[in-house]
């Protein structure tokens, strides 16, 4: 899944640069959305986020574009791989700045651990 956020001035540090808890938002809830729509009719909770390395500064009025990827699965949980990049509206050209990799846990309406369904599918 694809999606793009635009780095506003209530995005920024006090330095005038993006402040690192919303980018990890913005992974978090797009590579939730990712996983949602990839397994139908489960419930999913964020339960890891690999390594938080940011690769360069952004600045206020950056695109940025998210990548998320279904990268492994378990019975009950699925991994994504979530790539985070600069665009350059100028030049067309973009820049990598963020990778990590989100972990989720199926629930059921108890709060217990569920099988996935399958991709694009029901239990």
């Amino acid at each position: 899944m694809e999606s793009f956020k635009l780095v506003r001035p209530e995005h920024l540090n006090h330095f005038g640069y993006l402040f690192g808890g919303f980018l990890l938002k913005w992974v978090d809830e797009i590579s939730w959305i990712a996983a949602s729509r990839d397994h139908p009719g489960c419930s999913f909770v964020t339960v890891a986020m690999d390594r938080a390395e940011f690769r360069r500064s952004v600045r206020q009025g950056t695109v940025l574009r998210f990548v998320a990827e279904e990268a492994g699965r378990g019975r009950t949980s699925v991994e994504y791989a979530v790539r985070v990049y600069a665009d350059h509206l100028d030049t067309g050209s973009e820049e990598p700045i963020f990778a990590t990799h989100v972990w989720f846990v199926c629930l059921d309406a108890a709060g217990m651990k569920t099988p996935l369904s399958p991709p694009g599918g029901m239990p």
